[in-house]
């Protein structure tokens, strides 16, 4: 019988890391040790040039989008006499890539000594520019119809925003797929009020962030704002606009004031 492929665990490991939003400053310090660490740093372009100052001495190795699995592959070939980072935007465990890389070891056999380095997630981090607006129970779900069908995704839409919690989008809207962030708007709009707060976020803690707050009834009105670079939040009932004076933010009570004055 063929043996299964064996990582050596004495000398390879093999870190999957979220690099969070995007700025360095928003990486947690074991992922920052974990690059430091490694003699390898793979992952797609974008990502690999935001870590630019901690690549020092490293052997790094670009890809693009759509080869995550080659990459994974060459992570852990590698991984087997040397410490590898494989990274991922926001938390690798969040349609990113610690899902790929550990059902491609399930998979091929490989008895890795890997470990996931979890980081900011995109939804979090343009919740924290919007003021609160996840605070209590809330969906994510991604409009990408690249891996799960189009009609899933729908279904999903339908009962998340039946829930009346708020809903942060991922991959709302690209060139390949420019109506589908219209029909979700739609659906919003069959459960909830068209005042209902939403807010867009685009590049979060990286160069040329920009933020929008708007209503659920001009959104879908009108799109244009929305890119692949946006992640999308939906208020839910409870949801507000607050004008600051400052700033406006969107707040979603958590329940306190139904439990305390203040």
């Amino acid at each position: 019988m063929e043996k299964s492929p064996s990582l050596s665990q004495d000398k390879g490991r093999l870190y999957i890391v979220g690099t969070g939003p995007g700025d360095i400053d928003h990486m947690t310090p074991a992922a920052i040790g974990a690059i430091k660490e490694s003699d390898y740093v793979i992952g797609n372009s974008l990502y690999i040039e935001m870590l630019e100052p901690l690549l020092e001495g490293k052997e790094v190795i670009k890809s693009t989008m759509g080869e995550e699995i080659d990459r994974a592959k060459k992570a852990a070939e590698l991984s087997k006499s040397a410490v590898v980072s494989i990274v991922s935007g926001g938390d690798p465990g969040v349609y990113g890539m610690a899902g790929i890389v550990l059902e491609m070891l399930e998979r091929t056999g490989y008895e890795a000594n890997v470990e996931v380095i979890p980081g900011v997630t995109a939804a979090t981090a343009a919740a924290s520019l919007l003021g609160s607006p996840l605070s209590g129970d809330h969906v994510t779900i991604s409009l990408s119809n690249l891996l799960t069908p189009w009609e899933v995704i729908e279904k999903r839409l339908e009962l998340a925003f039946s829930m009346g919690v708020p809903v942060a989008i991922y991959n709302p809207k690209s060139r390949g797929r420019p109506h589908n962030f219209g029909i979700a708007m739609d659906i919003a709009l069959k459960k909830l009020s068209p005042d209902t707060p939403v807010g867009i976020v685009k590049d979060a803690y990286r160069d040329g962030e920009q933020l929008i707050i708007t209503k659920l009834g001009d959104i879908s009105m009108d799109d244009e704002a929305v890119d692949m670079h946006s992640i999308v939040i939906v208020g839910g009932e409870e949801s507000r606009i607050w004008r600051s004076v400052n700033a406006e933010r969107i707040i979603t009570p958590r329940g306190y004031h139904r439990k305390y004055i203040y």
